[in-house]
């Protein structure tokens, strides 16, 4: 497999305006958008699969994918004859969950129009994000799992992190861990290593499901038992 660089590696960087101006506007497309949000489950799609998500033709694809390539937001990876996008980062992903965020602010009372089933649990690239995410986030926050600035796991969330078994990688560039807005819940969510590692370990359990192709997590009957346990979420589940 082979990782094709983009024109954003091979390029001196701009002056930080210039540059901020150039991703806003690889973004400012709709048809761009539909393909940044597909790639928010964090798998990697063909650019044909894209399309039909964005409701264009292949080539109009290839052409937004391009131009997504040149501003450092998608990668794109070879197997054989076939080429796969995915978003450059978790700091992309966590880039669209605040744009989202912030698109949808209205100075009227907030009614979310999130269909239920994203509301309450869905992949934030490659962590868990909604309402689900967001009551877990404030659980390890009232039990002192997290320091008050939510940058790393203090000696208490590293016992119960180690109890449950998440894997954590020191060796990680990313952050330990950080808080992530949530764009339909409005609060925080985990992101970073910490909450990576512990959505694997909800994978693993199979205490939640994913749905091939699409954001949304489902809890098992044993995950329902487990997050009672260990986060006291029953009136969620």
């Amino acid at each position: 497999m082979k990782l094709l660089e983009t024109q954003c590696d091979s390029e001196p960087d701009d002056v930080l305006e210039t540059s901020m101006a150039m991703v806003a506007s690889a973004i400012s497309d709709p048809s761009r958008v539909s393909i940044l949000c597909a790639l928010m489950d964090g798998r990697a799609w063909t650019a044909t699969e894209l399309s039909v998500v964005a409701g264009i033709a292949a080539s109009t694809a290839s052409g937004h994918l391009n131009r997504l390539l040149s501003n450092g937001l998608v990668i794109c990876l070879t197997q054989g004859r076939h080429r796969y996008y995915s978003l450059a980062g978790h700091h992309i992903a966590g880039l669209l969950e605040n744009l989202m965020g912030v698109s949808m602010h209205t100075h009227k009372a907030l009614v979310s129009s999130t269909p239920v089933y994203l509301r309450y649990a869905r992949t934030c690239y490659d962590h868990l994000a909604g309402e689900l995410a967001v009551n877990i986030y404030e659980y390890m926050l009232r039990e002192k799992w997290l320091a008050a600035d939510s940058s790393g796991l203090t000696s208490v969330g590293k016992i119960q992190f180690e109890k449950m078994g998440v894997e954590l990688n020191s060796r990680m560039r990313r952050k330990p861990c950080c808080p992530c807005l949530d764009w339909s819940e409005r609060r925080f969510h985990l992101g970073g290593d910490a909450g990576s590692a512990l959505f694997t370990l909800f994978l693993q359990k199979e205490w939640v499901t994913r749905t091939q192709g699409y954001r949304e997590v489902n809890v098992t009957d044993p995950g329902r038992v487990a997050m009672y346990r260990l986060f006291e979420l029953n009136h969620l589940i």
